[in-house]
C-alpha cells in the first residue's frame, strides 16, 4: 500500500505526451502539481495565505526558478548555487503571473505565491509553456478562488503553415515566436517576436495557439473533478461598500469635471483634491474611510469609460484614433554613438546606442547551454519621470520586461553579424511617461541605431491601444495615456515596420474579448504605427552612412585557420604583444576570421600588416628585408617575415670567399635577402649575394637579362 494517493493524467498534444501529476510531491501547498512534456519537468505549486491581507491590491507573487540540474549542470561562480534570478527566469515569471492574475475572485486579498521549479530540461521543449500549465492546474486543485484554468501553447510559423510548441530546432527556422494563453472563452495574454509578419498572420497566430491549448483546458479540469480540495470562502463585502458607493454619487459630477482637465498633472492634483475632501466628509467612520479608495477608483473608472464611449472624446480631449504630438531628434548627445531624443505627449524616452567589439558581448548561462549576446537593451524608468521621489534601485521585473519587449521589437531587422560585426548596447532613459514608455522606446532605439549608423533596412516603431468595452458597446483607443491603461480593459501592444509586425503584446483584464475586437485593434494599431514612422522620419529616414567617429571601426580579414596558433602565440603572449603596441582590440574565429577593431585607422593598419607578416608564405624569388638574429661557423640566421627565420649559408653572404661569417654582418643588422628555395625539411633558404643590400635589386635577375 503506498503512502501516496496519486492523481494522474495524460493527453498527446502537438505530437508529445504531456503529463500532469499531483499526490505525490509537495503535499504541504494548497495546490502542487508535476507536468512533464516530453523531457521536460516543471514542479509548480499554489499557496494563498489562510489570513486576509490589509492590502487594497491583490498581493500575489509569482517565481520561476531554473535549477541548473535540470540539465545536468553545476552553476558558475563562486557560490556554485543558483543566485538572484536570470532574465529569462524574471520574464518567465511576468508570463505567469500576467494571465493569471485577473482570473482571482473579486474580494480575494490573501497573500499568494505561485512557484514553478523546472527540474529537467530534455533541450527541446522550452519550460516556460510547461511552467503556466502547472501554474494553472496547481491553482486549479488548490481551493483557491482562481477563476481558470487557462492553457498556454508557442505558436511557430515555419514555410507558412503555425506549427504548435516549435522544439528548439524548429525554433531556429521559425518566423515567429509567440506564446498565448487564455481560457476556454477567449485570449488573455500574448508575447511575440516576429519577422515583420502582417496582422492577419499575427493574428491567425493567436487564434491558432487558443484551439490548440482547449484539451489542456479539458484535461486540468478532468482532473480537479478527482482532487481539487474544497473552496475557500471569500468573505462578502464589506457593507459600508454600497453605503460609500451612495455617498460618493454626489460628486460624480466633480471627478467627471476634472477628467476634462488635459494636463496630466494638474488633473492628478484636482482628483486627489476631491478624493481628499470626500474621504474628509467621512468624518471618523474608520470602516468607511478603508473602503473609500476602492471605490473612488470604481467611481473614476465609471466616468472616464462612460464618457469615451459616449462622447468618443478621451481625458485630453483627443478622439480614439488620434495619437498625440510626437517630436523626434536625434545626435541628442556629443559623445555617445548614437543617441535620440524620442516625444510623444507626455512621455519621453532618451535612447542612446553604443558600439562595441565582440570582446563586449554578453555570456549568457542557460539552461540550454552557454551563448553570446551582442544585442543588449536597458530600460530604466527613474521615478522622476513621473514627478515622484522613489527608491532607485536595480531594475524591476516591469524594467526587465519592457527592455525586453523593446528588443523583441528591434531584433528582426539587425543586419547579420557578418555584415556589422559589432556588440550593440542600447540604453533607454525614459524621462517623462504618461502612457507606454516601451513603445517610446522601440522609436527612441531605431532613431538612435540610425543615427549610429546601425544599418538597419526599415525604421521600427510602436504603439499602445487600449480598449473600453461595456454592454452596449466598445472603443478601440490608440496611443493610451497611463490613466487609460489602468481603467481600461486592455493593453496591447504593437511594434513593427511599414512592412509588418515585430513583436505584439497583450493582456487583457476581461474574458470576454472576440476577434472582431482583435482586428479593429491591429487595424487601428497599424495607422497609428504608420503615422508615427510618418513623423519620425522627419529627424531621419535611414542609417547614417558609417558609424560615429568616436565609435571604434571594426576591419574584418581571413588567414588560413591554420595559422590561428600562430597569431595568438604560446599562452597568448604574440596577440598580447600585438594589441598592446598598437592599441587595438582584435577576435579571432575558428574560422580564421579575424576582425581588428580600433577608432584610429593607423592602429588598425598597422595590426593588420603585422598579422599578415605572422601568416604570409615566404616564396622563392621574392626579396625581404629581415634582421640578423643569430650567427653560426656555417651562415646567419635573418628573421625575415613576421616570426619566421630562414638560413644564409656562408656561401650565400656577399660575392667574394667569405672566412668567418662574422666579418660580413653581425646580430641586430638589417639585410636584404632573396627567398631560394627549401631544404628537405621545409626550412627556408635564403641569399644576401644575389640582392644589390643598397638599392635591394635582384642581382641574380640582372644577370640573367644581361645574358639574354
Amino acid at each position: 500500500m503506498s503512502m501516496f494517493n496519486v492523481f494522474r493524467k495524460e493527453i498527446d498534444w502537438g505530437g508529445r505526451k504531456l503529463v500532469l501529476e499531483t499526490g505525490k510531491v509537495a503535499r504541504q501547498a494548497d495546490g502542487a502539481v508535476m507536468v512533464t512534456y516530453g523531457d521536460t519537468t516543471v514542479l509548480a505549486t499554489a499557496v494563498g495565505s489562510k489570513t486576509k491581507s490589509n492590502f487594497d491590491f491583490f498581493p500575489l507573487t509569482v517565481n520561476y526558478q531554473e535549477k541548473t540540474f535540470a540539465a545536468g549542470k553545476i552553476p558558475g561562480g563562486f557560490f556554485k548555487r543558483e543566485g538572484r534570478p536570470s532574465e529569462k527566469e524574471t520574464l518567465t515569471s511576468r508570463l505567469i503571473d500576467r494571465p493569471i492574475r485577473p482570473l482571482f475572485a473579486e474580494g480575494y486579498r490573501s497573500e499568494t505565491q505561485v512557484v514553478c521549479t523546472v527540474l529537467s530540461h530534455d533541450m527541446e521543449n522550452d519550460p516556460d509553456i510547461v511552467a503556466m500549465i502547472g501554474a494553472s492546474a496547481a491553482l486549479t486543485i488548490s481551493g483557491l478562488p482562481f477563476l481558470g484554468p487557462i492553457g498556454a501553447a508557442r505558436v511557430g510559423y515555419v514555410d507558412g503553415e503555425y506549427v504548435l510548441n516549435p522544439t528548439s530546432d524548429q525554433m531556429k527556422q521559425t518566423g515567429l515566436d509567440l506564446v498565448v494563453a487564455g481560457t476556454t472563452q477567449g485570449v488573455l495574454m500574448v508575447e511575440s517576436q516576429a519577422n515583420e509578419l502582417s496582422e492577419d498572420v499575427m493574428l491567425g497566430a493567436v487564434n491558432f495557439g487558443h484551439e490548440q491549448f482547449q484539451p489542456v483546458i479539458a484535461a486540468i479540469i478532468e482532473m480537479a473533478r478527482n482532487c481539487a480540495r474544497e473552496p475557500r470562502e471569500i468573505a462578502p463585502a464589506a457593507p459600508e461598500v454600497a453605503i460609500v458607493k451612495d455617498k460618493a454619487e454626489a460628486i460624480r459630477g466633480q471627478v467627471a469635471e476634472a477628467y476634462k482637465i488635459v494636463n496630466k498633472t494638474e488633473r492628478q492634483d484636482a482628483l486627489s483634491a476631491i478624493r481628499q475632501a470626500f474621504v474628509e466628509s467621512l468624518g471618523e467612520n474608520e470602516a468607511e474611510i478603508a473602503v473609500a479608495g476602492k471605490v473612488l477608483k470604481g467611481l473614476e473608472s465609471e466616468v472616464m469609460r462612460r464618457s469615451v464611449l459616449e462622447t468618443g472624446k478621451r481625458i485630453d480631449g483627443r478622439d480614439t484614433k488620434t495619437v498625440r504630438a510626437i517630436e523626434s531628434e536625434v545626435g541628442f548627445l556629443p559623445r555617445a554613438h548614437g543617441s535620440a531624443l524620442f516625444t510623444r505627449g507626455e512621455t519621453q524616452a532618451m535612447v542612446t546606442v553604443t558600439l562595441g567589439t565582440g570582446q563586449d558581448e554578453q555570456i549568457i548561462d542557460a539552461l540550454e547551454g552557454e551563448y553570446r549576446e551582442h544585442f543588449l537593451l536597458h530600460y530604466n524608468f527613474p521615478p522622476y519621470s513621473v514627478g515622484e521621489a522613489g527608491r532607485m534601485g536595480s531594475p524591476g521585473r516591469r524594467e526587465i520586461g519592457h527592455g525586453k519587449l523593446a528588443w523583441r521589437a528591434i531584433k528582426p531587422l539587425l543586419p547579420k553579424k557578418e555584415d556589422f560585426p559589432y556588440t550593440m548596447r542600447v540604453v533607454s532613459e525614459i524621462t517623462e511617461s504618461n502612457g507606454s514608455s516601451s513603445m517610446a522606446t522601440v522609436c527612441g532605439t531605431s532613431l538612435a541605431m540610425m543615427d549610429g549608423g546601425v544599418p538597419l533596412p526599415r525604421p521600427v516603431a510602436g504603439i499602445a491601444m487600449g480598449l473600453i468595452k461595456e454592454d452596449d458597446g466598445f472603443a478601440v483607443l490608440s496611443d493610451i495615456l497611463g490613466d487609460e491603461d489602468h481603467l481600461g480593459d486592455m493593453d496591447f501592444k504593437v511594434a513593427g515596420t511599414e512592412t509588418g509586425v515585430t513583436s505584439l503584446q497583450m493582456d487583457i483584464k476581461i474574458t470576454s474579448i472576440t476577434k472582431e475586437i482583435m482586428e479593429v485593434a491591429l487595424r487601428q494599431a497599424r495607422d497609428g504605427r504608420l503615422h508615427i514612422l510618418g513623423e519620425m522620419a522627419n529627424a531621419l529616414t535611414g542609417a547614417r552612412e558609417g558609424v560615429a567617429a568616436n565609435a571604434p571601426r571594426i576591419t574584418t580579414i581571413t588567414i588560413n585557420p591554420s595559422k590561428i596558433r600562430d597569431v595568438i602565440g604560446s599562452g597568448g603572449k604574440v596577440i598580447r604583444e600585438i594589441t598592446e603596441q598598437t592599441g587595438t582590440k582584435i577576435d579571432i574565429d575558428d574560422d580564421g576570421t579575424i576582425k581588428i577593431a580600433s577608432a584610429d585607422p593607423e592602429a588598425t593598419d598597422k595590426a593588420v600588416a603585422w598579422i599578415k607578416g605572422i601568416v604570409a608564405e615566404p616564396e622563392v624569388g621574392v626579396i625581404y628585408t629581415g634582421k640578423v638574429v643569430k650567427i653560426m661557423d656555417f651562415g646567419a640566421f635573418v628573421n625575415f617575415l613576421g616570426s619566421r627565420d630562414g638560413l644564409v649559408h656562408i656561401s650565400e653572404l656577399a660575392q667574394n670567399r667569405v672566412k668567418n661569417v662574422g666579418d660580413v654582418v653581425s646580430v641586430g643588422d638589417m639585410v636584404k635577402v632573396k627567398c631560394i628555395g627549401f631544404d628537405d625539411r621545409g626550412k627556408v633558404k635564403l641569399s644576401m649575394k644575389q640582392v644589390d643590400q643598397e638599392t635591394g635589386r635582384d642581382l641574380a635577375a640582372d644577370e640573367k637579362q644581361t645574358a639574354e
